[in-house]
């Protein structure tokens, strides 16, 4: 058994502006996963880059209300909801609300700098 708590994973500033913090991957944890996962954040007003990741990516929102853009398309988001992102698809997401959006990020195949673009 692997157990990680999310309080001894350092923040760090995504390549997408999020504030988020990697439990899990493989390039970081003994465990062979055919994913990465992590918590991220967007504060009050503000919102993530635009940006484009090769892999596949869901979101699920654990507090805090989003404004969740794919490709033209625009959807509200509150706690409970999941979203599927199709690796290549242009994505960010904005802080609709009046406290912190935070949300769990799985990116499968596991994410890795070159597979990320911000445009």
């Amino acid at each position: 058994m692997f157990v990680k708590s999310l309080s001894a994973c350092p923040p760090l500033v995504a390549n997408d502006g999020c504030t988020l913090r990697e439990v899990l991957h493989p390039k970081n944890d003994p465990i062979a996963l055919p994913y990465s996962l992590a918590v991220a954040e967007v504060a009050v007003g503000e919102q993530s880059y635009r940006h484009r990741l090769a892999q596949d990516e869901v979101y699920y929102v654990l507090a805090g209300r989003g404004l969740m853009h794919v490709d033209g398309e625009t959807r509200e988001l509150g706690p409970g909801d999941a979203v599927f992102i199709a690796g290549g698809k242009v994505q960010w997401i904005e802080n609709a609300g009046a406290e912190t959006l935070r949300f769990v990020a799985l990116v499968s195949p596991p994410w890795r700098a070159e597979d990320d673009e911000r445009l």
